[in-house]
């Protein structure tokens, strides 16, 4: 059985992404310590699946999110409308002169290489997204009138205030009372969490949205930092076991949120910062699904890797509504988003098909 979707014809949209997006400075090969330009591309864990599945697979997808009316705030309304994601749903807030009382956020990123690990210094306190809250966004009107075949968030946007936490509660509850299948990605982040109350926060938060989700997409760390489910012996360096504690993880959690119509996460072993072994498991009606295995990848940018893969897992769904295309196309998508630069995936359809049937690197001419 695949997912119970609402018809292609019946929707104005086929994914809809409420999320924060950041500006992201890129420094390239280099160090944000040493940098002396960057290049700027837009970033949100939330967003980049919705750009994933419009710009890679060309669905109809849109972006729910505020930014601050400047020049800043219209510059990453240029980066999303070159992805071809609508940008109809965006609130934009006045702009006080010098961000007193509300900001743009930014995201400064390197790469990482090697044994030197890629960094992530975001600069996104009092920002406009973070102060979305309920009432802000007529769901009814989103999910209702026009009609959304697969909504998606996840615990970054969750993380950032108690209102869009409250807000992203309003919304899957929202879109579970239209029908809209509700897919949430936990990413855990340690620093979004920490100043607000920890992992006793991250837990009550997720555990309330998880209650109104379909799609669960997270790994081991996730699913203990963020719901509390915890898994004796695991190491995390280890592909093979990780697997194992993924599998023993869902089963438990299945049992307590028995609204969880898939579960699904990626499964990394960090070789270097640009070598990682890659893959990826799916549960879905009693069942475990895996992708094939990429070993040994080679990694220009993991930023956005899991993102990607959560676009895939979702177009797999919303094209042939079948478990395994899902895990497929998660894994090839988000093995393929890492070969580029920036949060945001630069494949095509037919690059990933390729990949999935194992199609080789040789040059295209």
């Amino acid at each position: 059985m695949g997912l119970p979707l609402k018809p292609k014809d019946s929707c104005a949209f086929d994914a809809v992404a409420l999320g924060e997006i950041m500006l992201r400075l890129d420094p390239g090969e280099g160090r944000i310590r040493t940098a002396r330009q960057f290049q700027a591309w837009e970033g949100g864990g939330e967003y980049n699946v919705a750009r994933g599945l419009r710009k890679c697979f060309g669905l109809r997808t849109a972006v729910v999110t505020a930014f601050v009316d400047n020049e800043v705030g219209h510059l990453i309304e240029d980066c999303i409308m070159q992805g071809g994601v609508a940008t109809d749903f965006i609130r934009w807030r006045p702009d006080d002169g010098i961000g007193r009382s509300v900001r743009n956020g930014l995201n400064f990123t390197e790469r990482g290489f090697g044994i030197r690990g890629a960094v992530g210094v975001p600069d996104r306190g009092n920002t406009a997204a973070s102060q979305m809250k309920p009432g802000d966004v007529d769901w009814d009107h989103l999910f209702g009138s026009l009609g959304v075949r697969w909504f998606h968030t996840g615990g970054i946007f969750a993380a950032l205030s108690a209102t869009t936490a409250d807000l992203a509660i309003e919304a899957v509850q929202a879109a579970k009372r239209h029908g809209t299948v509700v897919s949430y990605d936990l990413n855990y982040r340690p620093s979004l969490w920490k100043s607000i109350g920890g992992h006793a926060k991250a837990r009550e938060v997720n555990r309330a949205i998880a209650r109104h989700v379909d799609v669960m997409i997270g790994n081991e760390e996730d699913f203990t930092a963020s719901l509390g489910f915890e898994v004796a012996g695991v190491d995390h360096t280890l592909s093979a076991i990780e697997t194992d504690a993924f599998k023993r993880m869902i089963e438990t959690a299945v049992k307590d949120y028995p609204n969880f119509k898939v579960a699904a996460t990626t499964l990394r072993r960090v070789i270097t910062a640009t070598r990682n072994d890659w893959s990826a498991i799916l549960w879905h009606d009693g069942a475990f699904r895996e992708s094939r295995k990429y070993p040994d990848l080679e990694i220009l940018d993991r930023v956005g890797g899991g993102d990607s893969f959560a676009s895939g897992l979702a177009f797999g769904f919303l094209e042939f509504n079948d478990a395994q295309h899902a895990v497929d196309y998660g894994a090839a998508h988000g093995a393929l988003a890492s070969t580029t630069p920036g949060d945001t995936s630069m494949a095509t359809r037919a690059e990933v098909e390729k990949v999935i049937t194992g199609g080789g690197a040789r040059v295209v001419r």
